[in-house]
């Protein structure tokens, strides 16, 4: 009697731990629905979820690659699952097509499917392996299949469709299997994904050209990358014929988030604060040199001053301010202005007269506004620090390489060179402390 009732409590056990491990959740898919069947893949392969229905059309691209899509900013293939496996189309009325956005390893997939359900979790022991009855889609692609609260699931292997390494490749090729569906997934996609930038390039090549001939905006490694990226804003929902600067206020609009902040206006307490962070700290006694290249009506050059005198209490400022335009800097030693106007950390310096508010003699003093032609020679001492923000851009690319040589010149050792918030001083003999949104750069002579 006592062996049978071991036997039954052996059973109770084993019953239990089953229980258990059945209701351990170790593994969790998205589902979605293909030509009426449901499918899954592994969460961990899922970025996210979008719907879309403009897809940039591809020459040359095999049937299943829809095209491109711009994600904000990352222009991935859009793969149609449908067309991969041979499935009947299910096209929505209104356009709209349901994304699944995959990761696989470095890369980014769109792909195309009916509908997409749900999150499932399962244990990973219930998953069995595919079985030849599943012949919509080639037993290769399915990892396996398991059954969750009455509702059965295929498993897509995404890795395997979008990920076979060339060795596999090589292999297929040499027993003269070229694969029923897809031969090379990996090298479609990345044909597809050679196109689109080729297409971009050529693009972009537009743009550059346009910026130049519209609003003397050169193109240059020194704002490439902004250049890049404001290509992928501009170019979103527009169609080929609608991305190229078509007049003057196109080529402003695509400018608009390229200058720094506070031009032609005193700096704000924010970008002040964001300057400060970045300045060196400072030593005892002698003095300061800067040259500020382009100084306008003086907002800026009295904006710096009054942020290297609150740094740098004990030294002396020395700022020689340039421009070429002789109306404003003829006006810029006598700036006068309202209190209100002034930011705080500004107003210490400012003192009351017949005629409004002004900076005081110390802040004055520290400032030699000059008419002066930048690209032309000069005569300065070694300086500690070169501000000139966004200015360069607008001259030819061989004077803004002209420009940035005399800087390592003319900049001490680890001297600071602040450029426009979407400029870069590229190279070995620049290091960047920027914060934003201040550019910043140490010479590393």
């Amino acid at each position: 009697m006592s062996a049978i009732v071991r036997d039954l409590a052996e059973v109770n056990a084993e019953l239990q731990e089953q229980k258990e491990r059945a209701d351990t959740v170790d593994y969790k898919i998205i589902t979605f629905s293909l030509a009426g069947k449901d499918y899954g893949v592994d969460i961990m392969n899922v970025k996210e979820i979008a719907k879309a229905d403009k897809f940039t059309f591809v020459p040359n691209a095999a049937s299943f690659v829809r095209g491109v899509y711009n994600l904000r900013g990352d222009i991935i293939p859009i793969i149609d699952l449908r067309t991969f496996f041979h499935l009947p189309l299910d096209r929505k009325a209104d356009g709209q097509e349901n994304m699944l956005i995959l990761r696989i390893h470095d890369q980014v997939y769109g792909t195309i499917v009916d509908k997409i359900d749900k999150v499932v979790g399962i244990n990973h022991e219930h998953i069995q392996p595919p079985h030849p009855i599943f012949g919509d889609i080639n037993i290769k692609y399915i990892s396996g299949v398991v059954e969750k609260a009455g509702d059965l699931y295929i498993i897509l292997d995404v890795v395997r469709i979008f990920g076979q390494n060339k060795e596999e490749e090589k292999e297929k090729s040499s027993a003269g299997d070229t694969g029923s569906y897809f031969a090379a997934p990996a090298a479609q996609v990345e044909q597809v994904k050679d196109q689109r930038s080729t297409a971009a390039d050529s693009a972009i090549g537009f743009i550059k050209e346009g910026l130049l001939a519209l609003r003397h905006f050169a193109a240059s490694p020194l704002n490439e990358v902004w250049l890049r990226k404001r290509f992928s804003e501009w170019s979103m929902g527009r169609t080929a014929g609608d991305v190229q600067l078509r007049g003057a206020s196109d080529a402003d609009e695509y400018l608009s988030s390229f200058h720094s902040p506070c031009m032609d206006t005193f700096w704000d307490d924010d970008y002040a604060a964001a300057v400060k962070s970045i300045l060196p700290a400072g030593s005892s006694g002698g003095t300061i040199h800067i040259w500020n290249i382009g100084c306008g009506k003086g907002y800026e050059s009295y904006s710096f001053a009054c942020i290297l005198k609150a740094k740098y209490p004990d030294l002396q400022i020395k700022i020689w301010s340039n421009d070429n335009d002789i109306m404003a800097i003829s006006q810029a030693p006598n700036l006068v202005f309202d209190l209100d106007d002034v930011p705080e950390y500004c107003r210490d310096f400012t003192v009351k007269g017949s005629s409004g508010y002004s900076f005081n003699q110390m802040i004055k003093d520290s400032i030699v506004f000059e008419y002066h032609d930048v690209l032309n020679d000069n005569p300065l001492p070694d300086l500690d620090m070169i501000l000139v923000r966004d200015l360069m851009s607008y001259f030819p690319e061989p004077e803004q390489m002209k420009l940035i040589a005399s800087f390592t010149e003319k900049l001490k050792p680890k001297g600071l060179v602040i450029v426009g918030k979407n400029e870069e001083l590229s190279g070995d003999g620049w290091t960047s402390v920027s914060s934003d949104p201040v550019s910043a750069f140490v010479n590393n002579a």
